[in-house]
């Protein structure tokens, strides 16, 4: 093949030549033979490629279509129902939330209802009116001195550093608008989360970023300096992250500026591993007692931590922990297995943790034999999108729900999966100034709060639906699932 090719572009550039020699306009073909040809000596030569070694040139059509692989699979293949992470229809919902505009599907269900994996509720025949306003739900238990009341559904942990300053600013604006928070995610607290006005709950990772010494340990006095400003509503101390549980986050170099860095407390353009544990606590006493300190330090506002169930049995210890040295953090953030992330190695994601549903199951069952669960609240976080989604947690036993994608695509994101390339084509996962001045605050920021307004109207309308005057009344009894008609001896789709 490589001779091949060889011997036709010397024929071709002799052709060209000759044809030049007689007709002097003709030199401009050179032009475009000649870098060819030149293009395909250099392919043969170089051995990185096997496809270029091989079929020089043409071989270069493989990797252009492999690299929009994403946008071909979204534009022209996709069915509206079978996305991932999230479906076009879903993805649709969002948008048109945003906008403001009614959510309305035509003509029917496009999902297999007979399908094992079908999920719904029963409907009650004596449906109740919902509420005319959102419920709020109080965080704060006895040795908690600033409780907050927090909306059902929030904005879930993503950091300055991950996200653009536009999309914080655009969903802090938003919060503040809608009157919900909105989570820093471990890259600390910058002024981006605190421009707008909107409740914040800064979380603290494992690498303490925003409040930590030279060497990585933890800063209690940079924490109380920042920990007590008004718009800072909670802390969340984060154990673990869905998508990539026991491993600590990922911050590529391209993506850590000058600015980032400052917030962070760590060396610019460098690429950032967040430890997978925390210093200063190895045990579920040592935890509980850290916890006590952020709340101190902190005048006494609500603090909690976050975590991907895992091993069971080290749940249970921190529950036995509770009850020993009666230290009871204010919540308890569950995040499933299928939660989202920037960057994150594809095992951990496709195959480390519990999913969310049995992992809440799990925690709401596990406070309540330790006599815990009337005192701590419980958050949801993992692919929270829909009305749905956040009455089918709350009746698995979560008091509110927190989302990021969800937000994300309210503020523009279509879901290009270039999150860890620094390249998001929205603005949105990106510290590229070119990409990310496409990202209008002022007008996003009504996005967010549209959003967040019809998705708890809807879930309340769901929930009324059902017969529940309130939100908090759903029960699991009212879910349905496909697997229900094959225990009954229904009939099921082949």
């Amino acid at each position: 093949m490589r001779h091949l090719f060889l011997l036709i572009g010397l024929v071709l550039i002799g052709g060209v030549v000759a044809v030049a020699w007689f007709f002097p306009a003709a030199w401009w073909l050179f032009l475009i033979v000649g870098p060819l040809v030149l293009l395909g000596i250099y392919d043969m030569l170089q051995k990185s490629h096997t496809i270029l070694r091989n079929f020089p040139v043409l071989g270069h059509f493989r990797y252009f279509f492999e690299m929009i692989s994403p946008e071909i699979q979204q534009y022209f293949i996709e069915r509206h129902t079978d996305g991932t992470p999230f479906s076009r229809n879903h993805r649709a919902l969002v948008y048109q939330r945003g906008k403001d505009l009614s959510p309305t599907h035509p003509y029917g269900t496009e999902l297999e209802i007979y399908k094992p994996e079908y999920e719904g509720l029963t409907h009650s025949v004596f449906p109740v009116d919902p509420p005319d306003d959102p419920p709020r739900v109080r965080f704060g238990g006895a040795d908690c001195k600033q409780p907050y009341e927090a909306s059902i559904l929030n904005i879930s942990a993503m950091s300055f550093g991950a996200i653009s300053k536009n999309a914080i600013l655009a969903m802090n604006h938003g919060a503040k608008i809608g009157g919900f928070y909105q989570n820093t995610g471990e890259g600390g607290l910058s002024k981006y989360h605190l421009e707008g006005g909107g409740d914040v709950v800064w979380q603290i990772g494992t690498g303490y970023f925003g409040c930590r010494t030279d060497d990585g340990n933890f800063d209690p006095e940079s924490f109380q300096e920042k920990s007590t400003h008004d718009h800072v509503k909670m802390i969340e101390l984060k154990i673990s992250q869905g998508a990539k549980p026991g491993h600590g986050g990922v911050l590529p170099a391209g993506k850590n500026n000058d600015e980032i860095a400052k917030v962070r407390q760590i060396e610019a353009n460098t690429t950032v591993f967040s430890p997978p544990g925390h210093k200063e606590f190895s045990d579920p006493a040592g935890l509980l007692n850290f916890l006590k300190k952020l709340r101190n330090l902190s005048s006494g506002k609500p603090v909690g931590f976050k975590l991907c169930i895992g091993k069971k049995s080290e749940f249970t210890a921190i529950c036995e922990a509770m009850k020993s040295t009666g230290i009871l953090p204010d919540f308890i953030t569950v995040d499933g297995a299928e939660g989202g992330t920037g960057a994150a190695p594809l095992e951990y994601s496709d195959s480390v943790g519990f999913p969310l549903e049995p992992a809440l199951k799990f925690v709401d069952s596990e406070l309540r034999k330790h006599g815990l669960r009337d005192q701590i609240r419980v958050i949801a976080s993992g692919k929270v999108l829909t009305a749905f989604s956040i009455v089918k947690l709350i009746a698995y036993g979560a008091d509110t729900c927190n989302s990021a994608r969800a937000f994300m695509l309210a503020v523009g994101c279509i879901q290009a999966l270039r999150c860890d390339t620094n390249k998001c084509p929205s603005g949105v996962a990106t510290q590229d100034p070119k990409l990310m001045k496409g990202l209008v605050v002022d007008e996003k920021k009504h996005r967010v709060a549209n959003f967040h307004r019809r998705t708890v109207k809807a879930a309340l309308d769901l929930a009324a639906a059902c017969g529940a005057k309130h939100i908090a009344d759903v029960t699991p009894d009212l879910l349905i699932h496909g697997t229900d008609w094959q225990r009954e001896g229904g009939t099921t789709a082949g």
